[in-house]
């Protein structure tokens, strides 16, 4: 009987330390972390906002721990090329992805099997910065306001049209949402990229854009085009002259581009918390935040939980505006 007792004790014991260790182990990994060079995945082409942010995150990352960090511009597939590589990448915080709601909350709601999931593949790691998307029109449209745009879209349905760097980006489901809060009709004209849209902008070739605030800025305030609304919950700093589309009457419509470092599932927590530590003391940088703002950008870092919870709600948030539209392929 006494045996039987003292096995059972041994059973219930050993169990019990298993978690111990693994989490001692984990926080000699932090104390060590980084070891070796960091690579930031940017899963688009160089020179855009996310590149731009991954090699200020790169800059203060390597200032802070002497270790090199590597930006590594991995396009393609809307994103998922760069996506999956850091999906599949070791699970040891040196291999890093910034993320943004069109490669990780729009992109995935297009595929019933997508490449990979956004959620179970990642951890979470920090917001870095966010963009709200931008209402912006010719200065041939008669509009200046959201209500006129509205309200002239519904007089000719049909006539107006708006551009995207694509179908699937952020600019493009913002315009499909604003079609579908708004009940008006708009034609979308998907262009390869923000450059090829934008320059039809100027021209005149089209008549709307939703967009960030990088590179339409410059063009606002030259007048080149006009500013009608702001999708987010506070006006920007950069415009503060322009409502938000709450402030227009359709606070339903709110899309922000949200940029984020995730890293590999089963990372340990305590590296996580390293990495989460370092994003947030960069982006409360005064010259990191100024030039942020100068670009439109907003510094925003998070918790590991909150960005986690962030990425679920917009999942399910985009889900239902992809479904709508009739876009979702096989």
């Amino acid at each position: 009987m006494k045996s039987k007792l003292r096995l059972a004790k041994i059973r219930f014991v050993v169990p019990a330390l298993v978690p111990i260790g693994l989490a001692a182990s984990g926080a000699v990994a932090a104390q060590d972390y980084p070891v070796r060079p960091i690579r930031i995945v940017v899963p688009f082409v160089a020179g855009g906002g996310t590149d731009l942010l991954a090699r200020t995150l790169a800059q203060k990352f390597n200032e802070a721990w002497g270790q090199p960090a590597i930006v590594d511009n991995r396009s393609g597939g809307t994103g998922a090329v760069g996506s999956v590589l850091v999906a599949q990448a070791a699970p040891d915080g040196y291999t890093l992805l910034l993320a943004t709601s069109s490669t990780h909350a729009i992109s995935p709601n297009f595929f019933r099997k997508p490449p990979f999931h956004p959620i179970t593949e990642f951890a979470a790691v920090s917001l870095a910065a966010v963009a709200p998307e931008i209402v912006v029109a010719h200065p041939s449209v008669s509009a200046t306001s959201i209500k006129e745009l509205v309200a002239l879209a519904k007089t000719k349905p049909g006539t107006l049209n708006y551009a995207s760097p694509g179908t699937g980006t952020i600019g493009n489901m913002t315009g499909e949402l604003f079609k579908l809060v708004t009940g008006t009709t708009i034609t979308h004209i998907p262009y390869k990229g923000s450059g090829a849209a934008m320059r039809d902008l100027l021209g005149g070739q089209v008549q709307l854009m939703f967009s960030g605030p990088s590179g339409m800025l410059q063009h606002i305030r030259a007048g080149k085009l006009k500013a009608l609304g702001v999708a987010a919950r506070a006006r920007m700093t950069e415009l503060k002259d322009v409502p938000t589309l709450a402030e227009s009457g359709y606070p339903a419509i709110e899309a922000s581009n949200w940029y984020a470092v995730l890293t590999s599932a089963g990372t340990p927590m305590p590296v996580i918390q390293k990495i989460n530590t370092e994003i947030v003391r960069a982006m409360k940088l005064p010259d990191i935040r100024e030039m942020l703002i100068r670009q439109g950008y907003e510094a925003k870092s998070s918790t590991p939980a909150e960005l986690a919870a962030l990425m679920k709600e917009d999942l399910a948030k985009w889900n239902k505006v992809v479904k709508s539209s009739g876009m979702q392929v096989d």
